[in-house]
């Protein structure tokens, strides 16, 4: 039996490393910290810091075993080009960052929060399709 964990996140990865050299290319998140193309890898280590940094932030609590999780990730890959600037984009794995997880209750997975300022405004549990997510983020990017 294939490992498709291990096939996925290579793939992800060289995807990501790619979206990176296209939008660099394109003069994205070139000179501007706050304009992430990509999820940022959250730990318990940055998380607060991470969560302060962007004024308005998404992030998806997940784990490598959670089926839906895989569906939702590249979702949230493609927001995190399309909306460059405009929102940053976090990943947290639940299983290698108990401490967060808990501080937010996470009992079901994926999950994902959206932070304003540092502070949870909303957010959704369960594969959640990528309009749905889109028009939930629109509402708070025009409320910037």
């Amino acid at each position: 039996m294939q490992d498709w964990d291990e096939e996925l996140n290579a793939i992800m990865t060289r995807k990501r490393l790619e979206m990176k050299k296209t939008n660099n290319s394109k003069g994205i998140n070139q000179g501007n910290t706050n304009s992430i193309v990509y999820p940022i890898t959250l730990t318990d280590a940055n998380f607060s810091e991470a969560i302060k940094k962007y004024s308005l932030f998404m992030v998806d609590f997940w784990a490598p075993w959670c089926g839906p999780c895989k569906v939702v990730s590249p979702i949230i890959e493609q927001l995190a080009t399309e909306l460059a600037g405009k929102v940053g984009f976090g990943k947290l794995n639940v299983d290698e960052n108990p401490r967060t997880s808990n501080v937010f209750g996470i009992q079901s997975i994926p999950t994902l929060v959206i932070f304003k300022s540092g502070k949870v405004i909303d957010g959704f549990v369960g594969s959640v399709a990528k309009s749905e997510i889109q028009s939930r983020l629109a509402a708070y990017i025009d409320d910037r």
